[in-house]
């Protein structure tokens, strides 16, 4: 595994997900989104930490996504 492929902290998944997607999610929300459900999937490392495959976080942005619109008018809900 090299470290591009390693998995990432809260932070650096937060940190992901905006630069790769543009979807601000504060670490403290991924982890309310851990305990609630809803959020991306994640690994928990021992008892307190948990980590996220960048495939996941990417699965994810896409389902909470829209396709591109040209017009606001376009989006219904239901749709992202």
């Amino acid at each position: 595994m090299t470290i591009a492929d390693r998995p990432l902290t809260r932070d650096e998944a937060s940190a992901y997900l905006m630069d790769r997607h543009g979807i601000s999610r504060k670490a403290s929300t991924l982890a309310r989104l851990a305990c609630r459900g809803g959020g991306p999937a994640f690994r928990k490392v021992g008892l307190r930490h948990v980590v996220y495959d960048r495939a996941e976080l990417d699965r994810w942005a896409s389902s909470i996504l829209s396709e591109p619109l040209a017009s606001t008018s376009e989006f219904t809900v239901g749709t992202a």
